[in-house]
């Protein structure tokens, strides 16, 4: 093989990457301008040709190549009539979710398994408790609970101290469930994940409870009964297996 065409082809792959890397430097540098103390978690190159896909606190940002445009909002493919923004945040929120300690949740096990469900809940919220009240028909049907505590007014709110009360309990299930029948679970305080939590919460893009997070990382806000969850679980199903 001539050697010049090697070295040719090197030089290029070379050029190439130093201005993909230019690229990612200008759209970092596009977000830092309006924004001057935000952490950017990620930048690559986004599905639409000329853009950045930049990752903010698990928000998606597309900024042009020359770092003079910034776009927020769905990317969508016509083609395959695909919301790649939205596959992208599942992607975003299933690597999350599996970073957070599973011994650090409350569990509802399933009788024989069949799904799991992580479930952001505020001990006050209505639909929350709506929620709980169907947890046995939600095990006997095959899906596990795992209950994540997002206090909506955040911390140092009562709902905050709630969380944690319940959290301190010797038996966090049955404290929880009193929590939602209304009944004040006290003060009790201990080294506690809910602050981690709530902050978690809001990285994969909970804004009211309750929340579900399902195993492909999709979303789904508000309650759902255990019909309309089987129903949506067997198209998270066919969606991870469709990978």
């Amino acid at each position: 093989m001539d050697k010049r065409w090697i070295h040719a082809t090197m030089a290029l792959l070379a050029l190439a990457g130093s201005a993909a890397w230019a690229d990612k430097e200008k759209a970092t540098a596009a977000i830092k301008t309006l924004v001057p103390d935000v952490s950017v978690d990620q930048v690559q190159s986004a599905p639409l040709p000329g853009f950045q896909e930049v990752i903010v606190n698990g928000n998606i940002i597309y900024v042009s190549d020359d770092g003079k445009y910034l776009m927020q909002g769905m990317l969508y493919d016509i083609e395959n009539r695909r919301d790649l923004t939205e596959a992208r945040k599942a992607g975003i929120r299933e690597t999350a979710m599996a970073a957070a300690p599973v011994a650090e949740r409350i569990i509802f096990p399933a009788k024989n398994k069949k799904h799991t469900v992580a479930v952001f809940t505020d001990i006050d919220c209505g639909f929350c408790r709506r929620l709980h009240q169907e947890i046995e028909t939600y095990t006997e049907q095959g899906i596990e609970i795992q209950y994540l505590l997002f206090p909506r007014a955040g911390t140092g709110s009562d709902s905050f101290r709630k969380a944690v009360a319940v959290w301190c309990d010797k038996d966090q299930k049955n404290a929880l469930t009193h929590a939602k029948n209304g009944e004040d679970p006290g003060n009790a305080t201990c080294t506690n994940p809910i602050e981690a939590q709530f902050q978690l919460g809001q990285r994969v893009g909970v804004t009211g409870t309750p929340t579900l997070i399902f195993e492909d990382g999709s979303i789904q806000p508000g309650y759902l009964t255990a019909e309309q969850m089987l129903q949506r679980l067997e198209r998270v199903e066919a969606n991870v297996a469709a990978r």
